[in-house]
């Protein structure tokens, strides 16, 4: 037998667009504003900058972003490629700093080839924030929903559970360059190794490319090439909707574990059929309200703290990456199977 249920008792995540609060005495390497002079809200021009439009997390994400600017004033919105191409985001970068926008918070495909172009936004006074993007350096501040490793561990635990402790899986990521992924699939693996030694990961992490039909097409030869796996791992919002529908095809819900990060408007109906066992994430929309909201206090001359509350569910304590100063995380994953995907209703 592989389904055991199990419940998770979560509150619903709240979108609450409450002032900043400050937090515990400032910690070393907290973020600075770039400029001591604070704008009226009217005057102020910021832009989020996605891995791909057309997607139901960053479809998500944008209502965040509607309403930050719908509370505070400032012209807010969401832009994006029509693909996770890291070339065609640095481009987006380079066409908002000729528009002298004052602020551009972005979620990086590849944080590596981004350095370059934040470096030339910062120059130019452009407040620069980011998320799942934790070890970035050209960047004013990076907002993670939490800590990476723990999140991956999780996620295995989960898995393991579900697998009974022992067998074989593989993992997805929408690229390998996306650091978040890799952080969660190495944070998983890691878990495995530590208290799971019956479980085997099979190969590196697969690459979707952020896409469903490419998920689908590469477990349907996975299952090929290893017919006892067990456990499945997906990392970008469409990985879990692809591999799925490859489950559910070949009638497989009973025998393959299948989890990862997605949403319950994109997965919900492979939940409820089987083929899918359990969702992570957290809410897009509050993340990005996460992200204009920083934007927003260092352009006010603020600074972020270890205990900075930003009135959100999950950041209302925010902790400093120990390895990147610049860099701060929350805690606001959720955990949704058929028991509770009612609560999250997007």
């Amino acid at each position: 037998m592989k389904k055991t249920k199990y419940g998770v008792a979560l509150a619903a995540t709240a979108l609450v667009l409450s002032a900043c609060a400050g937090g515990a005495a400032e910690t070393e390497g907290a973020a600075e504003a770039p400029a001591a002079e604070s704008a009226a809200s009217s005057d102020l021009r910021f832009v989020n900058v996605v891995k791909l439009t057309g997607v139901g997390w960053f479809d998500r994400m944008d209502e965040g972003i509607v309403a930050f600017a719908s509370e505070t004033g400032i012209d807010a919105s969401q832009t994006g490629a029509d693909d996770a191409s890291p070339e065609k985001q640095v481009r987006i970068v380079e066409d908002l700093i000729a528009q002298g926008v004052n602020a551009i918070t972005v979620v990086p495909n590849s944080p590596e080839s981004l350095e370059g172009v934040f470096q030339k936004a910062r120059d130019a006074g452009i407040i620069v924030v980011t998320h799942e993007a934790s070890a970035q350096k050209n960047a004013d501040a990076n907002i993670e929903a939490f800590d990476n490793a723990a999140y991956g561990a999780t996620i295995m635990d989960n898995l393991a559970e579900c697998m009974g402790g022992e067998g074989e899986y593989v993992a997805f990521v929408g690229q390998v360059t996306a650091a978040s992924h890799m952080e969660w699939v190495a944070g998983a693996l890691a878990q495995a190794e530590a208290e799971y030694p019956g479980i085997t990961r099979m190969e590196e992490p697969l690459e979707s490319k952020e896409d469903a039909n490419v998920a689908y097409e590469q477990t349907k030869e996975l299952l090929k090439k290893y017919p006892n796996l067990k456990g499945i791992q997906g990392s970008s919002a469409n990985d879990v909707v692809g591999v799925g529908q490859a489950i559910e095809e070949l009638g497989l819900q009973d025998s393959v574990c299948v989890m990862g990060t997605s949403l319950p408007s994109m997965a919900g109906k492979y939940l409820e059929t089987g083929a899918i066992d359990k969702i992570m994430f957290w809410d897009p929309a509050v993340a990005g309200q996460a992200m204009m909201k920083i934007a927003q206090l260092l352009a006010d001359g603020g600074s972020l703290s270890a205990g900075t509350d930003l009135g959100l569910t999950g950041y209302e304590n925010l902790q400093q990456s120990a390895t990147t100063p610049t860099s701060w995380y929350g805690e606001a994953w959720v955990i949704v199977d058929t028991e509770n995907i009612g609560d999250y209703p997007f």
